[in-house]
């Protein structure tokens, strides 16, 4: 009984100096590369995200699966998954396509709200999600910018 103790404890530790070690590693940047439409069903609107993910780090990355938020002017416009995987180089990157969904509502209160505030060309937007990077990892990011209605860009 007391060797399994010993043994245990052991494991524990080794697994606290294992995890330990894999902090230094720098955050995967993300940011959005740009959108294309895809047929949707009934009343919604389905577009797919095309997301830019940047490793700084001299270590491979697996990942496996990518969900995200997408929030225009303060409120929760559309969102989606998608079970991708695959593996991010060291020092390189990649660009993921992920499907979204706006619901017939939220683009009719998102419309709404844009007639109502008269000359309102610039309206702000914030994409947020996680990239599943292994069995018990997860990397979480954040983007903010504005939506520019006058440019033919859209971004900035």
């Amino acid at each position: 009984m007391k060797a399994c103790r010993l043994i245990v404890l052991a494991l524990l530790a080794l697994t606290l100096a294992a995890c330990a070690s894999l902090s230094g590693r720098d955050p995967l940047n993300v940011q959005v590369a740009g959108f294309e439409p895809l047929p949707g069903e009934g009343l919604e609107l389905r577009f797919a995200v095309k997301l830019r993910v940047q490793n700084p780090n001299n270590m491979p990355v697996q990942y496996d699966g990518l969900a995200l938020n997408l929030a225009v002017n303060g409120r929760q416009l559309a969102s989606g998954v998608s079970d991708v995987q695959g593996s991010l180089p060291r020092f390189g990157e990649t660009v993921i396509s992920v499907p979204v969904t706006v619901s017939a509502l939220s683009a009719a209160r998102q419309a709404l709200r844009l007639a109502q505030s008269s000359g309102q060309t610039a309206l702000p937007y914030e994409l947020s999600g996680k990239l599943g990077t292994g069995p018990l990892g997860m990397h979480r990011f954040s983007e903010r910018g504005t939506l520019d209605l006058d440019s033919p860009l859209l971004l900035r």
